[in-house]
């Protein structure tokens, strides 16, 4: 990290690689042109592992709400009944999108810090089982929860085999290990801002054929975000409208970095420095948010502790060139967040450590000098030495 740069830990838009960023500034090409169609179609080709599908993937220019939204208006009509689980305030989003259209929307809300219960989705679809679509979120970003997927989706395959099953995976796919296929899912969503190491801008959809067959009876509206356009235009190496030419760009350089790092390296990675994040912000005395169970490995929670005036705090971070993120919604002034995805390094997350801790000696908290960033490294150190010894993938 440049020195004279802040070192960004919120949980998104994420920093920029130096290459990414002169991607992000070449001149613009030719959108229905054959340069174009070679980009787009690396684009799609080199997230489909991170996906962890075979499924058709289209690009669109727009933040990934604008993801969230085309998911639900392409599959459903209005008056489908949905069931929403949600863990906080994007999950709340998604039912919120689904509600606006039309939607009869059920929402199985948990307790903000916890994860999803499969054996509660199981009870609610024991109640009720002609749920047309489930929507569910991969990471919580608002409170650094992780759902289990996997667990969750084999239930709704039991219990509703005939819902789509409709995932918000924004802040964490391409960070750590995804299975679209594998466990079940019909229709996923990312954004570039994220794990890809790029500018905000593009939502990345990926949905096997059940999704793409909900689409054709659909009955939302939608236009500029209708899914089934885009795969049209997708066959011919184009984009139904102007694309985020620029993004796109540095998207591309992203994979690059990506694919030569290796899927397992990234996710290696993302959770050393998760484990750095959480150890180090324990030592300093901090109560961590979330359930440990499912601890977000792209961004960690911690409260705000009693009689700690966290406007000056923070002020204190930030003159230190450390930007951290608040808490959302009814979480505002209780939590702080850190992020810690996409071209995080150990290194910066030690650096974030160091300054919190001195403004916290500064403040008089009772902390030990050393302590979280050695902490840190420890933890760290454990969850990377356990990548090195972990079988390689057939």
């Amino acid at each position: 990290m440049n020195r004279f740069e802040p070192n960004l830990r919120i949980p998104g838009p994420t920093a920029l690689p130096p290459s990414v960023r002169e991607a992000g500034g070449r001149q613009m090409m030719n959108h229905r042109g054959p340069e174009f169609a070679a980009l787009l179609g690396r684009v799609t080709s080199g997230m489909q592992p991170f996906f962890g599908t075979a499924s058709d993937l289209v690009v669109l220019t727009c933040a990934g709400t604008g993801g969230l939204e085309a998911a639900v208006v392409n599959t459903l009509s209005p008056g489908d009944p949905v069931l929403s689980v949600t863990v906080g305030v994007f999950g709340d989003r998604f039912a919120k999108i689904a509600e606006a259209y039309g939607a009869d929307v059920t929402r199985l809300s948990v307790e903000w810090g916890g994860a999803a219960e499969p054996d509660a989705i199981r009870e609610t679809l024991r109640a009720r089982a002609d749920y047309r679509a489930v929507l569910l979120t991969h990471n919580e970003t608002s409170t650094g929860v992780t759902n289990p997927i996997a667990a969750i989706a084999a239930i709704v395959r039991e219990m509703a085999p005939e819902a789509l099953i409709l995932v918000d995976a924004i802040s964490a796919l391409g960070a750590v290990p995804f299975a679209m296929d594998a466990w079940g899912l019909d229709l996923v969503v990312t954004g570039s801002q994220k794990a890809w190491m790029s500018a905000p801008g593009l939502a990345m959809v990926a949905a096997n054929e059940r999704a793409w067959a909900a689409m054709e009876t659909a009955r939302m509206p939608r236009v500029y975000l209708d899914l089934l356009e885009h795969r049209k235009s997708a066959v011919n190496g184009q984009t139904p409208w102007t694309p985020a030419v620029a993004v796109l760009y540095q998207v591309d350089e992203g994979l690059r970095l990506m694919a030569a790092e290796t899927p397992a390296g990234v996710f290696a990675r993302h959770a050393a420095c998760a484990a750095a994040t959480r150890a180090g912000l324990t030592e300093l005395g901090f109560e961590l948010f979330a359930d440990r169970r499912f601890a977000s490995d792209t961004v960690t929670a911690a409260r705000v502790p009693e009689g700690l005036d966290w406007k000056t705090f923070n002020g204190e971070i930030k003159a230190r060139s450390v930007v951290l993120a608040g808490g959302q919604g009814r979480l505002k002034g209780q939590i702080f967040r850190v992020g810690h995805l996409g071209s995080v390094t150990l290194e910066e997350i030690l650096g974030a450590l160091a300054v919190l801790e001195e403004v916290s000696l500064g403040a008089g908290r009772s902390v030990v000098p050393g302590g979280a960033v050695a902490a840190a490294q420890r933890a760290a150190l454990d969850v990377l030495r356990a990548a090195r010894a972990a079988p390689v993938p057939a």
